[in-house]
């Protein structure tokens, strides 16, 4: 019926590679999944993103990436330490070792 513009074999041919692909595709489709994060700044959403990478990635975060997060980390960290020894001196909670003050 469909012979008409290009041969009967070849458009079986054709027809088989689609369905094949269809089929593909509808597994893929059955495995992946798709999420949604909503939430105001700084609540955690690409804290979850980043986990599930490290989770879920077998090669994790590449080396550039790992520069980039670098200085972050660095920062994060100091901010902490500060807000510790802030929050120390206003509630007057000494350091355990007196060499440390």
């Amino acid at each position: 019926m469909f012979g008409c513009c290009i041969p009967r074999d070849q458009s079986k041919q054709t027809n088989k590679m689609i369905n094949e692909a269809l089929e593909r595709d509808k597994k893929e489709m059955h495995v992946e999944s798709k999420l949604l994060l909503l939430g105001a700044g700084e609540s955690g959403k690409s804290t979850v993103v980043k986990q599930m990478k490290i989770i879920f990635n077998e090669n994790g975060y590449t080396t550039d990436e790992c520069l980039r997060f670098k200085p972050v980390i660095f920062s994060n960290t100091i901010q902490s330490m500060l807000a510790i020894l802030q929050a120390m001196n206003r509630l007057q909670i000494s350091f355990a070792n007196p060499i440390r003050q």
